[in-house]
């Protein structure tokens, strides 16, 4: 297992970082499976693990609690903060009032006294950053929380908030984690650059593309779209839908570049964005020990220039063959009131 320095906080980390997003109901609901799986993880020489409150609300924390008893010294564990955790008002976002209660919570679920690493799982349009990096700043010098960082945040709120922390002489986010893939390049046209330019520590998820890079998905093959992730989000696997068919494509001729390497499409899938010099980690969310332990072997494959400019042909650099999931969305695009002048106002050359 190679080490990496998290950005400029001076803590070192593992260039595969454990996931636990399929901890619990959502995904593995055996308990004493899932702390095997993470006792796998560490004695392979994986030493961060990330997790997040919302995850089987809350369960997924739970569960690495119970894991981590007896290791939490050895382990950089993240965690995030964000979204709604049970009904009501205010229970979620990135406030002062609901930051301060989640982080108790998740520091019950895990049973520790500090979060290595805690991070804005989403950016927040109706609260100011200055209010979330100053409740933040507190926590750090309470000994809560060691650093800090943000998820899935674009590139203009990234460099905002370093803007906002250097005028309001606050602490800043330390690192970003967004999704990043074979088949979803998008971050590499300024996401990672600006993560670069600011020193900032860069965790990766979805290396698999929501399932596109296991191989279990194959151009002329037969999906299934009555049950799992097809089920639940079918946009994303109907194989009559043009940008799912591009996928496909794309699919059969990253497998020709990982044959010819005698390896898998996902060890190919998970050692691909460790070579960006932005990214110090990449996230690894397995459901079973078994998937954990393949997934693995992608840590020992080493990608030539010659099979990085294949890959460039095949998906060039920056270029999204789909929406990666979970990717906020603001609210300039969600809103149409923000799009549309009213009715009243639209008349041409006023």
């Amino acid at each position: 297992m190679r080490y990496r320095p998290l950005g400029r906080t001076g803590i070192e980390v593992s260039s595969y970082c454990l996931g636990t997003m399929m901890f619990g109901s959502v995904g593995n609901r055996d308990h004493d499976d899932c702390v095997r799986i993470v006792h796998a993880a560490l004695d392979a020489g994986v030493n961060f693990v990330d997790t997040a409150d919302m995850y089987s609300a809350g369960e997924s924390e739970t569960i690495v609690g119970k894991a981590l008893k007896g290791r939490r010294d050895d382990v950089v564990l993240a965690t995030k903060v964000h979204f709604p955790m049970g009904e009501g008002r205010n229970r979620g976002g990135n406030s002062r009032r609901w930051i301060t209660r989640a982080v108790e919570e998740s520091l019950t679920r895990l049973g520790t006294d500090w979060i290595d690493l805690y991070q804005v799982h989403r950016p927040d349009p109706a609260t100011d950053v200055e209010e979330t990096l100053g409740v933040l700043a507190d926590l750090q010098r309470q000994g809560k929380i060691r650093t800090f960082g943000c998820s899935a945040f674009p590139a203009e709120e990234i460099a905002e908030s370093h803007h906002v922390a250097e005028r309001r002489a606050l602490p800043r986010f330390r690192t970003e984690q967004p999704p990043y893939s074979l088949l979803a390049r998008g971050v590499e046209r300024s996401v990672l650059p600006t993560c670069s330019r600011y020193g900032m520590g860069v965790l990766t998820w979805a290396p698999l593309a929501s399932g596109y890079l296991t191989g279990k998905y194959r151009r002329g093959g037969a999906i299934d779209m009555s049950s799992g992730r097809a089920a639940l989000t079918p946009g994303r696997f109907d194989p009559e839908l043009p940008e799912n068919v591009r996928k496909l494509e794309t699919v059969e001729q990253l497998i020709e570049v990982a044959e010819e390497l005698g390896t898998t499409l996902p060890e190919l899938a998970v050692a691909f964005p460790l070579v960006h010099p932005a990214v110090t980690s990449v996230i690894l969310g397995p459901r079973t020990l078994e998937q954990f332990e393949g997934l693995l072997k992608g840590a020992s494959l080493t990608l030539s220039d010659d099979v990085l400019d294949r890959i460039d042909e095949i998906v060039p650099p920056g270029t999204d063959l789909y929406r990666a999931d979970g990717v906020w969305l603001p609210a300039s695009l969600t809103r149409s009131a923000l799009r549309r002048r009213p009715e009243g106002d639209r008349a041409a050359g006023e």
